[in-house]
């Protein structure tokens, strides 16, 4: 880049910084603490990209999808995914006019800029190879007519990870769509008696738009110039090569861990959620902090266990951080 576009670059992402403080602070009026939560929602969205989040129930994932939307005055649906669920109520259907004897198009649910999908494991697959298809192409075929969806657009689904029965396990295929894995734990003690102060009998605080959809897209342009060095994008390389062939960079104590590593689409998923990481944190440019800032939510879905590994209660976790902590940024 020349001198011209950096400071140009930076400027922009400096009038961004304030944009992105207003969104995560008028975000956090309605959403107790879950800092690192609230960053990788926000992170998926300026990636434009999809979040699976998991948690057990009441730990505020269908609040913070609907804060979000309302902190973005983008349009919202929640579909609530169960087994009887129709790809026609998900995508929408052709209805016959009989007084024109013609077929109107009825727009489903998805056609919305955030979309919680809640509980997507409790669907067959069938709804869920039309969301795929929505996440996937940008677009929902209906009576053979293709129709784009709004932008942005950013599918955050749910499921729930201590109830598995009657529950459809996700193809791996759809699970990889997804840019980031977010996982959502139980708050402290101290924000749960923020918790308790702001709405226990006061209802829901109430939050505004502080950034446009169309400004949404601004942001999501500039994330893609944030400026990553060859060398960055060699260390996200080696990462991701390690996932696959662990015993080749000095790490045989995993190969028999991983059945299978992450796909050249997680080294993509990385570069754009490290971009993104970087704009939250005001650079113009990728270290590899922000690499590592990301990695577990980018790879955790992405990396498949072994028997001996469920056998010997490994976690995937506890993999990722083995793979950071021997794999040389340089």
């Amino acid at each position: 880049m020349t001198r011209e576009a950096v400071e140009e670059l930076e400027r922009r992402i400096e009038d961004s910084s304030e944009q992105l403080e207003g969104l995560r602070a008028e975000f956090s009026k309605a959403v107790v603490g879950q800092r690192d939560f609230r960053d990788g929602l926000i992170t998926g969205l300026l990636c434009d990209g999809h979040v699976l989040i998991e948690g057990v129930p009441g730990l505020a994932k269908t609040m913070a999808a609907r804060t979000l939307s309302l902190c973005l005055d983008a349009t919202f649906s929640r579909i609530q995914f169960t087994p009887d669920l129709l790809p026609a109520d998900l995508t929408g259907t052709l209805i016959y006019q009989p007084e024109t004897a013609t077929f109107t198009t009825r727009k489903g649910p998805v056609f919305a800029q955030i979309i919680l999908a809640d509980e997507i494991n409790r669907a067959p697959a069938k709804v869920q190879s039309a969301l795929l298809e929505a996440m996937q192409e940008r677009q929902v075929t209906i009576g053979g007519g293709t129709h784009p969806l709004p932008r942005p657009f950013c599918v955050m689904a749910t499921q729930n990870p201590i109830e598995q029965e009657g529950t459809y396990p996700l193809p791996e295929a759809q699970v990889d769509r997804f840019l980031l894995k977010l996982r959502i734990d139980y708050p402290s003690a101290e924000e749960e008696m923020e918790i308790l102060a702001r709405m226990g009998g006061h209802g829901d605080p109430r939050v505004g738009p502080v950034v446009r959809p169309e400004q949404v897209i601004e942001l999501q342009g500039i994330t893609d110039k944030v400026v990553a060095e060859p060398s960055v994008m060699n260390y996200m390389v080696r990462l991701v090569g390690a996932t696959r062939h662990p015993g080749q960079v000095g790490m045989r104590e995993l190969g028999d861990l991983i059945s299978f590593g992450a796909s050249p689409r997680a080294t993509l998923a990385l570069l754009a959620a490290a971009r993104a990481s970087a704009l939250l944190r005001g650079r113009a440019y990728v270290t590899p902090d922000d690499v590592k800032d990301v990695a577990h939510d980018v790879l955790r879905h992405r990396i498949i266990r072994s028997f001996e590994a469920e056998a010997e209660e490994i976690g995937v976790e506890e993999m990722i951080d083995t793979i950071l902590s021997k794999v040389p940024v340089k």
